[in-house]
């Protein structure tokens, strides 16, 4: 399995802008594909972006489309997330993930994913 951790996650206020990091250690990170999800307390984790083992695709929960983009640098082992116009409902736990399978293309349910990070909280506030 793979180390996760991320960072980036604050308070906000709509309309705000942040960005999330996962650094990533333990597995060769440039042939996995990676999403992040976001959870709240009591519901099940929500699928918010991803992208294929070789980035060449993405996919995004739609809503988020269009004001969250997600992106990796391979040279440092890191995924990004980055949320503009940023709304109260985006309030949420954000969880990086790494595919269990190597060479996979996007996936978007959490048991497609087998490492998880600890968590950032993001607060957006009205």
């Amino acid at each position: 399995q793979v180390q996760l951790v991320e960072s980036g996650g604050g308070l906000v206020q709509a309309g705000g802008s942040l960005r999330l990091s996962c650094a990533a250690s333990g597995r060769t990170f440039r042939i996995y594909a990676m999403g992040w999800f976001r959870q709240l307390p009591g519901k099940e984790r929500e699928f918010v972006a991803a992208f294929s083992w070789s980035g060449g695709t993405t996919y995004y929960a739609d809503s988020v489309k269009g004001r969250f983009a997600i992106s990796r640098d391979n040279a440092k082992n890191t995924v990004y997330l980055q949320m503009n116009s940023l709304k109260p409902e985006d309030t949420a736990v954000y969880y990086c993930a790494n595919n269990r399978n190597p060479y996979s293309g996007v996936a978007t349910t959490p048991g497609e994913y087998d490492s998880w990070g600890q968590g950032t909280q993001v607060t957006v506030s009205s």
